[in-house]
């Protein structure tokens, strides 16, 4: 028996969110974006030169979360090759 079978591949595309800025250089954060990252009227945004475009991050009240992911990446391993290297010298 042949079966011809055809398969739909569905990709759901986030809608394109966008704001008007004003004469005084203000915008408006979509309410989409405030209630999915939690954004309320103290939060603040920091704004990013990103090779071109721009990014929006909010920036975190604790500063342990807003530095976490701002690093090169690998510190761990730098931090032991370095230690490794000082015994070597000893």
């Amino acid at each position: 028996m042949n079966y011809n079978v055809t398969i739909f591949v569905i990709h759901f595309v986030e809608p394109t969110l966008q704001s008007t800025i004003t004469a005084r250089g203000q915008t408006v954060v979509p309410a989409a974006i405030r209630n999915q990252f939690h954004l309320g009227p103290s939060d603040r945004l920091e704004w990013i030169l990103d090779n071109g475009s721009i990014r929006v991050v909010p920036v975190r009240a604790n500063p342990i979360e807003a530095f976490r992911g701002q690093g090169k990446g690998g510190a761990t391993a730098r931090l032991l090759a370095a230690r490794k290297l000082d015994l070597s010298q000893e």
